[in-house]
C-alpha cells in the first residue's frame, strides 16, 4: 500500500506546487480583454470619424456574437444533464425550479415598480415631438412581436430531439436535457458511462469556446463601430433624458434591490460578485447581448461555489423569464412615448399596460431585438394609440439594449447565488475564497474539474498521516 500513497502523495504535491503555468494563461488573458476595451475605443473612434465604413463593419460583431450562441445549446445541455443526472431524487430538481419562477417573478414586479417611480418622477418625454417619419416603424416592429402565451408554450417543444440544437432555442435545449438528465436519473449505474461522456464533451464545448473568446477584440470593435456610426451625435442629444434615466433606475435596482438581496441572504458583497464576473460585463457591453456571456456565466458560478443542478436549471430559466432590465426598459419606455405624444397615461392604466407587457415578453424571450417588439406589441393590444411613438425610440435603442442586457445578466447571477443558498446548494467558505481572489478562474478550460480533484485528496492525505502517528 505504501508505494500507492506515495504516489498519490507526489501526485497532489505536484498538483498544488504548478500554479506558474496556471497564472500564466491567466495573464494572457488578461491583456485579451484589455484589447476588447481598446477595440471598443477605436469602434468608437472609427463610428464618428467614419460613419459610412462604420456601418459596414456590422457583420463583424454580428459573425462574433453568432459563434457565441453556437456553444450555448451544448453549454445547457451537459450542464444541466450533469447536473440532473447526478441528483438522486428528481424532488430536489422540481424545489430549485419552482423556487426559480417564483423569484423571477417578484423580482419582475419589483423592476417594474421601480420604472414607474422613476418615469413619473423624471417624465422622459416631455418637449419631444413626433414626426410623421416615424410613424410607421412601431406597427413594424409590432408584427416582429412573438405570438401569444399558448404559441409561447407550444413553441418549448423542439420538432425533433437534435432540433433543439439546431434551431438555437434556449427553452427546447432546456427541456430535452431535463429529460435527458431524469431518463439517466432513473437509469442508475447503467447511466453512468453517459453521464462520463457528457461530462468528456463538456470539457470540449468549453475549450472551443474559450478559443473563440480570442475573437472578442474583433467582435466588439465591428459591433461599436456600427452602432455608433448608425446612431451618431443627433439621436443621442435629443434622447439623452430618457437614455440616462433609464441608465439611473438600472443603476438603483442592481445596486439597491440586488445589493440589499445579495448581502442579506448570502452575506455577500454586491461589489465583489460584480468585480468577480467584470469581463462578462465587459462582453455584454461590446456585443450588447446578454446572450454572448451565458456560457461564462455557467461556469463562473459553478467555480464559485453553487452546484450543477442548481446553476444548470436557474441559468437557462433566468434568461428567459428574468428579465429585470427589460421590465424596467417596457416601463419607462411607454412613459417616454406617452409624454411625447401628449397622452399621459393615469397611474392604473400604466400598471394594466406594463402587467401586460410583463406576460408578453416571456413569450418573446431569445427573439432578437425582442425589448422593442414587446414594447410595439404591447401598446399595439393595449393603446393602439401610442404605436406611432415606437418610432421615436428606435435611434437609441440598442444603447439602452447594453443598459437592459447587463442588468438582465446581474440579476441572474444575483439569482443563481440566491436560490444556491435557499436550496442550500453552495458551498459559501469556497463562495468567499472566490470573491478573495484565492481561486481564480481558468480562463483556458472554463472547468476546474483538475483543482477540484485535488481538494478533496488533501483532507485524504492529511488523514492518513494522523493515522500513520498513530
Amino acid at each position: 500500500m505504501m508505494p500507492t500513497t506515495s504516489s498519490r502523495r507526489a501526485a497532489v504535491s505536484t498538483a498544488q506546487t504548478a500554479p506558474a503555468a496556471p497564472a500564466a494563461k491567466r495573464d494572457r488573458t488578461h491583456y485579451l480583454y484589455i484589447a476588447v476595451i481598446v477595440a471598443v475605443a477605436l469602434g468608437i473612434a472609427v463610428g464618428f470619424a467614419a460613419p459610412d465604413f462604420a456601418k459596414e463593419l456590422k457583420p463583424i460583431g454580428t459573425g462574433f456574437v453568432a459563434l457565441i450562441k453556437m456553444m450555448i445549446s451544448p453549454i445547457i445541455f451537459c450542464t444541466i444533464v450533469l447536473g440532473v443526472g447526478s441528483v438522486r431524487k428528481a424532488a430536489k430538481v422540481g424545489k430549485v425550479g419552482g423556487l426559480a419562477l417564483g423569484y423571477f417573478i417578484a423580482m419582475s414586479f419589483v423592476a417594474l415598480a421601480i420604472g414607474l417611480v422613476v418615469g413619473n418622477i423624471v417624465h422622459p418625454g416631455s418637449g419631444m415631438h413626433l414626426t410623421e417619419a416615424v410613424k410607421g416603424v412601431g406597427h413594424t416592429q409590432a408584427e416582429a412581436a412573438a405570438e401569444g402565451p399558448v404559441d409561447f408554450l407550444l413553441g418549448i417543444i423542439p420538432t425533433t430531439f437534435v432540433s433543439a440544437f439546431t434551431e438555437g432555442q434556449v427553452l427546447q435545449t432546456l427541456l430535452v436535457a431535463l429529460l435527458v438528465g431524469f431518463a439517466l436519473q432513473a437509469m442508475g449505474r447503467t447511466g453512468e458511462p453517459v453521464l462520463r461522456g457528457v461530462e468528456h464533451i463538456q470539457k470540449l464545448v468549453f475549450r472551443i469556446l474559450g478559443m473563440i473568446m480570442w475573437a472578442a477584440p474583433v467582435g466588439a470593435f465591428g459591433a461599436m463601430a456600427a452602432v455608433i456610426g448608425e446612431t451618431g451625435m443627433d439621436a443621442l442629444k435629443a434622447l439623452a433624458t430618457i437614455m440616462f434615466g433609464f441608465y439611473i433606475t438600472c443603476f438603483l435596482f442592481i445596486v439597491v434591490v440586488l445589493g440589499t438581496l445579495t448581502k442579506l441572504v448570502a452575506k455577500v458583497s454586491l461589489f465583489q460578485l460584480l468585480k468577480y464576473l467584470g469581463r462578462e460585463f465587459l462582453l455584454i457591453v461590446s456585443t450588447s447581448s446578454s446572450e454572448s456571456a451565458l456560457p461564462r456565466l455557467i461556469a463562473k458560478m459553478e467555480h464559485l461555489g453553487v452546484s450543477r443542478p442548481v446553476v444548470g436549471i436557474t441559468v437557462p430559466t433566468g434568461y428567459s423569464f428574468n428579465l429585470d432590465g427589460t421590465m424596467i426598459y417596457l416601463t419607462m419606455a411607454s412613459l417616454f412615448i406617452a409624454d411625447a405624444m401628449d397622452q399621459p397615461m393615469s397611474i392604473g392604466q400604466q400598471i394594466g399596460l406594463l402587467l401586460f407587457m410583463m406576460i408578453a415578453s416571456k413569450g418573446a424571450a431569445g427573439v432578437s431585438g425582442s425589448g422593442i417588439a414587446v414594447l410595439a406589441s404591447g401598446l399595439q393590444s393595449h393603446k393602439p394609440a401610442l404605436v406611432d411613438g415606437v418610432g421615436l425610440i428606435i435611434g437609441i435603442d440598442r444603447f439602452m439594449s447594453e443598459a437592459r442586457a447587463v442588468t438582465n445578466f446581474a440579476g441572474n447571477a444575483v439569482a443563481t447565488l440566491l436560490i444556491g443558498t435557499w436550496t442550500g446548494e453552495v458551498d459559501k467558505e469556497r463562495v468567499n475564497r472566490v470573491l478573495a481572489g484565492e481561486l481564480p478562474f481558468d480562463e483556458k478550460t472554463l472547468l476546474d474539474d483538475a483543482e477540484d480533484d485535488v481538494r478533496a485528496e488533501v483532507p485524504e492525505q492529511g488523514g492518513e498521516k494522523e493515522l500513520a502517528k498513530a
